[in-house]
């Protein structure tokens, strides 16, 4: 039996980087948002053992380093099963683009794993699972709207803020995560040893986005707006991004050194985004709108400047996982 399902991609709502931890990794905190882009993965068991991969991405890894390969390898320890394990992952998603594409892919596996097992693991070790292979994975086990800290790998499924349009440009550079927190980590100490007084401590910024996010987040989730929203006399919760004055840290690395990206975002702002912000560490940029005919021309309008853009919406968790399973045959 083979089983397909969709590895939905995911955008960040606001990013900040904070200290760097004795493990090497950063704290962070965003809120995660899943979205209608999507790969598709089809897993299958056969006689035999071993893991194979197979994509016609020549930029996606077949070996042991591709994070599916990874969950696989401790899915069948934990589960004590045996056979030869087949992906094949339809790539759609772009390779180092920011949209969380591999983890995505590696949650999917999984999942599509333990139906053609038919087999569970137990949702706490799922967590340990993907948390162990990558600092994102863990968002897609939840879907939705997702508070992440730590390192990224501790989510909080928030409540779901209403389905949004948005726009994703895709410019065609890939950005290496570790070496965007390599730079960041670079600007940091020479901003500190310039003027330590004036730069504010890391986890003074972490407060500040806590705050931001805090404020954003309870005007978003009372009542009353909510309904006002499903009324049709308010804006959607998630375009008072423009308010708040949530930010990637990302874009004051990545946009220096890949120019094309910071024009990407200001295309899409003068396209009509009410809210434009790098994805991740990028390279993909994305937009929201306040309606789908407003997303659908202004990436016809981006495509014909010759940006790679795509018109797509957020995904509340019911919709996520309503739309997960492809097929089984």
């Amino acid at each position: 039996m083979t089983i397909s399902v969709r590895a939905f991609a995911k955008i960040n709502l606001g990013l900040r980087i904070g200290a760097r931890r004795e493990d090497g990794f950063h704290e962070l905190l965003t809120v995660y948002q899943t979205i209608g882009l999507h790969d598709v993965i089809r897993v299958s068991l056969g006689r035999g053992s071993g893991i194979e991969i197979r994509c016609s991405d020549p930029k996606v890894p077949k070996d042991a380093s591709n994070t599916c390969h990874r969950v696989v390898e401790q899915a069948m320890g934990a589960l004590g099963a045996r056979g030869h394990v087949v992906i094949d992952i339809e790539k759609r998603l772009p390779v180092q683009g920011g949209l969380g594409g591999a983890s995505a892919n590696a949650v999917a596996t999984l999942l599509g794993l333990e139906r053609v097992l038919k087999k569970a693991l137990p949702a706490g070790e799922r967590l340990r699972i993907t948390a162990e292979v990558g600092s994102d994975l863990p968002l897609f086990l939840a879907g939705g709207t997702v508070l992440g800290v730590g390192r990224g790998e501790q989510v909080y499924p928030l409540e779901d803020l209403p389905a949004t349009a948005c726009v994703v440009v895709t410019p065609e550079v890939g950005v290496s995560t570790p070496k965007a927190f390599a730079e960041w980590d670079r600007r940091m100490a020479g901003q500190t040893a310039a003027s330590k007084l004036t730069v504010p401590a890391a986890s003074d910024r972490m407060v500040e986005l806590g705050r931001e996010l805090s404020a954003w987040l309870g005007e978003s989730y009372s009542g009353a707006p909510r309904q006002i929203f499903r009324r049709g006399r308010a804006e959607n919760p998630l375009l008072e991004l423009v308010r708040a004055g949530i930010k990637n840290d990302f874009e004051e690395v990545v946009f220096p050194e890949y120019p094309e990206l910071s024009e990407g975002k200001s295309a899409l702002e003068r396209a009509g985004a009410k809210y434009a912000s790098l994805s991740g560490s990028g390279s993909t940029l994305y937009g929201l709108f306040a309606s789908k005919e407003a997303a659908r021309t202004a990436a016809q309008r981006l495509r014909k400047q010759g940006w790679l853009a795509q018109a797509t919406v957020t995904l509340t968790r019911k919709q996520y996982w309503r739309k997960f399973l492809v097929s089984s045959f």
